[in-house]
């Protein structure tokens, strides 16, 4: 079976708190690791999209309509839809990895990035 969920391959979330949202494969792991033995990936997504802004709105609801919410997460392929886009990570990839979701003061600095 060919490889197709590669790092950069948009996906979308089937399954769980995250279901319909989108993300994007930070690093894959075809063949499991000890703690996790099955197929799964690091991925980075959208949980919260910024809402509609009319011109009648001031500046502080602006800013808060605009303000996109993150998340990052280990996930089963079979959980996962792909997509035909991709995205180049380079910025993302340094700042997300398996080791960064371990603690919690960590995730969120991934969060951030």
């Amino acid at each position: 079976m060919a490889k197709f969920l590669r790092g950069g391959k948009v996906v979308i979330i089937l399954q769980g708190r995250y279901a319909g949202k989108k993300a994007v494969i930070v690093k894959n792991f075809d063949e499991g690791t000890s703690e996790r033995p099955y197929p799964h990936a690091v991925v980075a997504g959208i949980e919260r999209y910024p809402l509609k802004v009319t011109r009648s709105m001031d500046k502080k609801k602006v800013a808060a309509r605009s303000r996109v919410k993150p998340f990052v997460k280990v996930v089963n392929y079979a959980h996962l839809m792909p997509t035909r886009y991709t995205l180049e990570l380079e910025d993302i990839k340094a700042a997300v990895t398996a080791e960064s979701l371990q603690e919690p003061s960590q995730r969120t600095a991934a969060k951030k990035a």
